[in-house]
Parts: C-alpha cells; sequence; structure tokens
C-alpha cells in the first residue's frame, strides 16, 4: 500500500471537564480524570480510529465546567459527522487526542507531545517543510494567554493552529504568529460592541474593572481607546486581583476587593465593565454579594458572558442588569442529544494505544455529572460550540481540497503542516447557513451578539437582545431589555445631565462628558452635530434669541413710501422741486435784468438744472433698493450736487476777482474772461468728482447689501453699500472742500455792494451745507441703525433746499417785489456810490 496519509487536528479547552467515552471508539475512559480537552483527530490508510487521551496531572478542584465539556462534545460530534454522514474525506477518518491545559499551566506539555514524532523525539532540523509531527493541525486553546504561548511553539512549524474563543488581536501580528487563525472576530469588535450598547443607550459614564493579568491590560487598553474617540468617559479603573490555584482569598486580595466595590458604591457612575477571565470573578462577586452592592448594569466581556459558574452564584441576580459580548448562538442539529449520549460497555480492542502514550480510562460517570446543566446548555444555546464545530470543518475542506478529494476516494500523500494551512487560509464554504472563510488576519467574522442573563429556570439564561455586524461594525435589531430599576426604564450613567436645547456645555474638570450647561447668547445657536461646547454666530441675516438651538431670518428693513417719515421728507422734496421749477421759470423770463446777470446769468441755469435733477433722484432713496437706484444714487445724484456747489464757490471768487483784483492783474483778468475762466473750473471740478465716483464704483461695485441694526438685532438694514459710512465720506470730500472754499471767497466781499453782495447767502448755502454733512457722517459713525436712512435722505432734501431758496431765493424775492431795484440805474448808482466810498 501506498504511503500512509496521515491526518491529526487537536483541540486545547481552557476548561476543566469530565469527558465521556466515545461509544464508537475502540477505547473508554473511566471518569477519574478531569479533562479540558486538547482533541487530537487520527487519519490513516487503514482507516482505523483511535480515540486517546493524553495523561496530565490533575488541575485543582474546580466546580465541573458543563460548557468545556460542551466544547470538547462539540469537537467530538463534527469528527463522528464528519466521518460517518460526510463525503468530505471519503476513505480518511478523522482522530482526535484531547488535554485539559488547566487554564495556563499545562500549555508547553501537550505542544511538544503534538509536535513529536511517534518515538517522542523531536529532532533539531534545519528545514522543516518535510517534517511529520504528531498532528498536524491544532484547535484552541480558548484563552488568548495559552493560545500565545502555543502559537509560539506551532508557528516554527507552521503547525495550523485555530482557536475558538481567544480575541488577543495580538495574534494579527502574522510575523510571530503566521500560523494562527480563529473562529471568531477579535478584540477590536468586541471592544466596538460593547461602545455601540453604551452609545444605544446613551451611558457616557462608565467603569471599567480588568484583571491583572494580560488580557485584562490589554483589553481595557484597546476598550480605552474605543470610548475615547465616541467621548465616552471612565469615571475610574481598576485592576482586580487574581486569584490563587486554590482559589483562597490572600488578606490583601481581599482588602483589595473592598476597597474596589467601596469606590463602586461611591461613584455616580451606573454601568461597570468587566474585562476578565471567569477565574478572577468569583471572589470579586462573591465580595460583592457581602457588602451588598446593587442598582448598576455590569457588561461582561467575552470570557465570561456565558459562563454558567457564575451565573449560579446565588443571589447574583440581585446585583443589577448583566450584559454580555459572546459568539452568535447557531442550533447544531443533533448535538444536544449527542452531549448526553452514554457510553456502552466494550471490550478491549485488539489494537489499544500503548499507555505509553496516552492514558484512557472507562468515564460512565460524565454524563451522570453534567446532566444537571443539560437544560440550561441546551436553553443557552451553541454559542461557543458552533466555533469548535466550524473549526473542525474548516480543517476537513482543507483536507478535502489538498487531499484532492472526489465523491468517492481521497489521494494517498503525506499532510505536511505548512501544505494545510495554505489550505485553511483558502477555505470558503457554507456551513448550517453560515459562511465560513478567513480574512487576512486569520478572523473568521462571525456575528457578535448582545446577551441579557437572566434567572428563570423555563428561559433561555443568556437571552438575545442585539447583533453585532463586524463587517459593517453595527450593532443591530436591539430588542427589550428585562431592567432592574423601577418601571423598567433604562438606566441613567451621565456624569452631568444632557443640556436643553440652546445651552453649550462647559467642561468641568479633566473628563469630556462632565460639564455644566450655558445659555447660548443672542445672535449665536447650537449645533449639537458640530460642536456641543461651542455656540456659533448666527450667518449675517439671521438672527436668535437667548438660548436657541436655531436661528429665523431678520426683518429687512429700507424706506417705504407708506411710512410717515418717509411721506413727511417726500413733500419737503416735492415742494423743494417746485420752487426750484418757479425760480428757473423767473430767471428765464428776467434773463437780461441786472438781478439775473449779477446772480451768475448763464451759470444761474447751470446750477438750477442739476439741482432739479437731483430733487428728480430723491425717489431712488425710497423702495427696496436695486442696482440700479444705487447706481444712480451714487453717480448722477451727486454729480449734480457737486456741480452746483463748484458753481456757488466759482461765483463768490470772480465777485471778489472782479472788485479787488481787476485792478492789481489786468492780464490774468483778461485771460479769466477771455477763455471763460468760470466754466473751465466746473468742468474741471465736474471731471475730478467723475473720476472719484468711478473709483468708488470699482473699489465698491453698487450692489444692494444688508447689516444688522445694533439697537434691533432682528432687523436688517438693505442699504446700497457694504460700507455706506465710508462711501458716502469719500463722495462728499470734494464738495466739503468747495463748500469752505466758497465761504471763504464769500467772506473776503462781504464789503462789496449790496447788489453784488451775495457773501451772506452764499455763507449761509455753504455752511448749512458743510454742518449738514459733517453732522450726518458723525452721526452714521456712532450709529448704524435704520435712522441713518431717513435721516440720510432728510439731509440731502434740505442741502438742496439751501442752496435753490437760501441762494436764489433773495434774487426771486427782489425780481418779484422790488423791481425798481432791478434796472441797470440803480445798479449803476450803488457801484458808483461804492467806488466813492472806498476814495
Amino acid at each position: 500500500m501506498g504511503p500512509q496519509a496521515r491526518v491529526v487536528c487537536s483541540l486545547f479547552f481552557l476548561l476543566r471537564v469530565l469527558a465521556e467515552p466515545d461509544q464508537n471508539s475502540d477505547f473508554s475512559l473511566a471518569g477519574d480524570y478531569l479533562l479540558g480537552g486538547l482533541f487530537t483527530l487520527h487519519a490513516n490508510v487503514k482507516g482505523i480510529v483511535h480515540l486517546n487521551f493524553l495523561q496530565v496531572p490533575k488541575c485543582k478542584e474546580y466546580e465541573t465546567k458543563a460548557l468545556g465539556y460542551s466544547l470538547m462534545q462539540a469537537m467530538r460530534f463534527a469528527v463522528e459527522e464528519i466521518n460517518n454522514h460526510s463525503s468530505l474525506l471519503p476513505g480518511v477518518r478523522l482522530g482526535y487526542e484531547m488535554v485539559d491545559v488547566c487554564y495556563i499551566s499545562n500549555n508547553v506539555q501537550p505542544v511538544l507531545y503534538f509536535l513529536a514524532q511517534e518515538d517522542y523525539s523531536l529532532p533539531i532540523q534545519e528545514d522543516y517543510s518535510h517534517y511529520v509531527p504528531r498532528v498536524v493541525a491544532v484547535i484552541g486553546p480558548d484563552n488568548s494567554e495559552s493560545t500565545i504561548t502555543v502559537a509560539h511553539f506551532l508557528s516554527l512549524f507552521l503547525l495550523p493552529q485555530i482557536t475558538y474563543s481567544a480575541i488577543s488581536d495580538k495574534l494579527h501580528d502574522k510575523q510571530s504568529f503566521p500560523a494562527v487563525l480563529r473562529t471568531m472576530p477579535g478584540a477590536d469588535h468586541q471592544a466596538e460592541a460593547m461602545v455601540q450598547l453604551m452609545l444605544h443607550f446613551g451611558w457616557n459614564w462608565v467603569i471599567v474593572l480588568a484583571s491583572s493579568d494580560d488580557y485584562g491590560r490589554d483589553n481595557s487598553q484597546l476598550l480605552s481607546k474605543h470610548l475615547a474617540r465616541h467621548d465616552i468617559c471612565i469615571a475610574f479603573q481598576e485592576a482586580l486581583p487574581m486569584p490563587q490555584p486554590s482559589q483562597a482569598l490572600t488578606p490583601w486580595e481581599h482588602l483589595r476587593l473592598k476597597t474596589i466595590i467601596h469606590k463602586l458604591q461611591q461613584s455616580t457612575a451606573q454601568v461597570v465593565v468587566v474585562l476578565s477571565p471567569e477565574l478572577a470573578l468569583h471572589n470579586f462577586f462573591r465580595e460583592v454579594l457581602r457588602q451588598n452592592f446593587t442598582g448598576v448594569v455590569w457588561i461582561a466581556s467575552e470570557s465570561w458572558s456565558i459562563d454558567l459558574g457564575l451565573h449560579s452564584l446565588t443571589g447574583l441576580s440581585s446585583t443589577g442588569t448583566f450584559l454580555g459580548i459572546t459568539s452568535q448562538n447557531v442550533p447544531i442539529p443533533g448535538f444536544s442529544e449527542f452531549r448526553m449520549r452514554r457510553a456502552q460497555a466494550r471490550p478491549p480492542a485488539s489494537n489499544r494505544t500503548s499507555l505509553k502514550a496516552t492514558c484512557n480510562q472507562e468515564c460512565d460517570t460524565c454524563p451522570d455529572t453534567i446532566e444537571p446543566f443539560n437544560t440550561i446548555l441546551t436553553l443557552s444555546g451553541e454559542r461557543m460550540a458552533y466555533n469548535v464545530y466550524s473549526a473542525v470543518y474548516a480543517v476537513a475542506h482543507a483536507l478535502h481540497s489538498l487531499l484532492g478529494c472526489s465523491q468517492t476516494s481521497c489521494s494517498k500523500e503525506v499532510v505536511y503542516p505548512w501544505q494545510l494551512l495554505q489550505e485553511i487560509r483558502k477555505v470558503n464554504f457554507t456551513l448550517l447557513g453560515h459562511s465560513v472563510f478567513f480574512n487576512r488576519n486569520g478572523d473568521l467574522l462571525t456575528r457578535l451578539e448582545v446577551v441579557q442573563w437572566q434567572w428563570d429556570l423555563s428561559q433561555n439564561p443568556f437571552r438575545s437582545i442585539a447583533f453585532y455586524y463586524p463587517r459593517q461594525r453595527q450593532l443591530r435589531d436591539v430588542g427589550r431589555v428585562s431592567w432592574h430599576t423601577l418601571n423598567n426604564r433604562v438606566p441613567v450613567s451621565t456624569c452631568s445631565k444632557d443640556c436643553q436645547p440652546g445651552q453649550k456645555k462647559k467642561a468641568v474638570g479633566i473628563h469630556p462628558c462632565c460639564f455644566k450647561c450655558v445659555d447660548c447668547l443672542p445672535g449665536t445657536f447650537l449645533n449639537k452635530t458640530a460642536n456641543e461646547f461651542y455656540c456659533q454666530p448666527c450667518p449675517s441675516n439671521e438672527w436668535s434669541h437667548r438660548k436657541e438651538s436655531s436661528c429665523f431670518q431678520r426683518r429687512l428693513v429700507f424706506l417705504e413710501w407708506h411710512e410717515a417719515s418717509t411721506i413727511a421728507v417726500a413733500v419737503l422734496a416735492a415742494l423743494g422741486f417746485l420752487s426750484t421749477l418757479a425760480i428757473l421759470v423767473i430767471f428765464w423770463r428776467h434773463f437780461q435784468t441786472p438781478m439775473v446777470r449779477s446772480a451768475g446769468g448763464p451759470m444761474c441755469f447751470l446750477m438750477l438744472t442739476p439741482l432739479l435733477v437731483a430733487y428728480m433722484m430723491l425717489p431712488t432713496y425710497v423702495g427696496r433698493p436695486t442696482v440700479a437706484k444705487c447706481l444712480c444714487r451714487q453717480t448722477v445724484f451727486t454729480l449734480c450736487i457737486t456741480i452746483c456747489i463748484a458753481c456757488i464757490a466759482v461765483r463768490s471768487f470772480q465777485i471778489v476777482w472782479v472788485f479787488r483784483m481787476a485792478r492789481r492783474l489786468p492780464r490774468a483778468y483778461g485771460y479769466w474772461v477771455r477763455y471763460h475762466g468760470a466754466y473751465v473750473f466746473v468742468t474741471l471740478i465736474t471731471l475730478l468728482k467723475v473720476a472719484i465716483v468711478a473709483g468708488g464704483l470699482l473699489a465698491a461695485p453698487p450692489s444692494p447689501t444688508t447689516h444688522a441694526d445694533p439697537s434691533n438685532p432682528k432687523i436688517m438694514i438693505l442699504s446700497c453699500n457694504p460700507d455706506y459710512r465710508r462711501g458716502l465720506l469719500f463722495n462728499t470730500s470734494l464738495d466739503l472742500v468747495l463748500s469752505v472754499l466758497g465761504f471763504c471767497f464769500a467772506h473776503t466781499g462781504k464789503e462789496l455792494p449790496t447788489n453784488y453782495n451775495e457773501a451772506k447767502f452764499i455763507t449761509f448755502c455753504m455752511i448749512f451745507y458743510f454742518t449738514s454733512s459733517v453732522s450726518l457722517c458723525t452721526f452714521m459713525s456712532v450709529y448704524e441703525g435704520v435712522l441713518v436712512t431717513i435721516l440720510d435722505l432728510l439731509v440731502t432734501v434740505l442741502n438742496l433746499l439751501g442752496i435753490s431758496l437760501g441762494y436764489f431765493g433773495p434774487k426771486c424775492y427782489m425780481i418779484l417785489f422790488y423791481p425798481e431795484r432791478n434796472t441797470p440805474a440803480y445798479f449803476n448808482s450803488m457801484i458808483q456810490g461804492y467806488t466813492m466810498g472806498r476814495d
């Protein structure tokens, strides 16, 4: 016959169990030895099954570990199912060996045994690629510390190791542990499931208790990172002392437990996360019961979330609500019956394995010992059992591929561990409706469940209340929870109560979860999705009251025709327009008279026409501002005002020049008259004003803008320029200079003949214009409310009235009521009298 086909698979167990003999095996097992199980699967070309148990020292007498027994039976059930009812490995039968690792004290001995050859030797070789150890696959152990210890040995030989409950993320390091896989998500997903459970119930103030071993330290550090990312604070964190092998409490451990429970009683946190192997928790919860500490939510890590020993502690149900993270519940058909199957006496087989290798004993008492737990095991479901079950099937599928199996046979070749490891990483199959494949980290991302502990014997002791999906990293399908609180209300575990809408959080102390609530000021609002510690300012066109979570649209304000103030100014402007038009008609009809000629003659019409146009531009101040209105106000209107003031200034200069400087500078006077110096001056000033206006338009285009009213922030003032005050001062600067010049020239010519002496009229116009414009700019510099707009319009109308009535009004009065003074003879007599008086 060809080379012998050897397939071996083994399973470590963390828990101590009583083993039951296999009814179909050639060997039986007595019940005197406590086994947690390291199962080994044998296959040879003859198809003979050997059920061998490696003899190890007994662990200390703990209570029977029903869960460990159930996991051992899951291994055996999967093997028998594959051997007897599956076409996975036709012609190849699987066998197994079991070793109790006694938590972490018995790891190295079984590993060396499995790595050794049949003669118990482990040769030192340069290349182990063709080395054939006693086994080619190991399943287990269940805790991370033992798994890492075993993995250091097995990885040297690339011997596949599939753990069913070790969650440490250190196993993701494939440089150190290239041969490790697992049939459940890692610690990162366990921590994320806990955090999302807290977020779902609104808990952000928790206590973390971790064992003082590597499991507690590593998982507490990982959980702290997850909590910090989701703004969940740790009220305090304590390390639980690991027990002695005898479980006897030392005085220091007892004092330590009392101190921890005292801190629990003093804390305001109502959620306690416990990250510890179950061995460290028996003494802790006994002390919890002695201290009568109750009323909290306990969140269990996967290491003890479905531990029957802790669940059976008397009085534990009174301490609060227990929630735990564990593997998904996948019912395995026929497994419950298989677990309680009683052994049948068989005669010794002729091919019994030598006792040098194993210790085989009868164990008829195992089912009797485990029978009281069978109901609980059945109700609680095969959560961890499915992890073991799927691990066996993963090895079987890898063997199927490696041996090139068909429906009827497999090739008879030697299986090297590294070859099997490659095939296990590539498996992808469906088992009991669930996909089985390993990701790049070697994890099988099965669904996690959140369970609640129950103590009603007629119900499932570990009822599923939610599911966590590792691939989506989401907690879903959260069901009803039976809380320990009055009226079944969800317990509250927060350092500070939630703030009301419109209140920001102000941190108190070092924890971001501890804060006091402060109202958002008017004009600000709180956007909780952005930052709960900062009140954001409202947009410029919106406002808010005190303690608001949103802003409202401000009411736009501008001059409207129906307002009383607008009507009053409009009536005044209409009277000014009509009076200016009447002055224009009077001056036109009396154009050749000395009174009109002395007022400036044709230049009077150059002043009156822009005044009329300026009056016509006043409606652009009323109504909703538009680009066209703003453009008219900043161009046409301001040019008209400038032309008028320039004419008045040059007119006052001309009067002084004619009577005082003609004799001193005759040539300059001749040029002034010959080239129409007055009109040239007005033209130059107009061009300069055009340049100023154009520069202003380029710097700030005339577009309607809004700004808040300081006296009433609920409204927004709609104006033509974002900086209207600066624009007004910029546009009127030239006009103010001209008004000062006009005033100075008028004051110089105050002693001229009465008919030519217009000093007091020009002085009045220029002082009024200068004073009103400066007052308006000053008022706008200290006040930006809605009154600015109406005051701007009023000052503009008054300035126009000051020019039209203050300068031309007296002339019209003389023309209409003293016609005898509007003759050439009268004017000549006044000039002669002034000349004689000067002489």
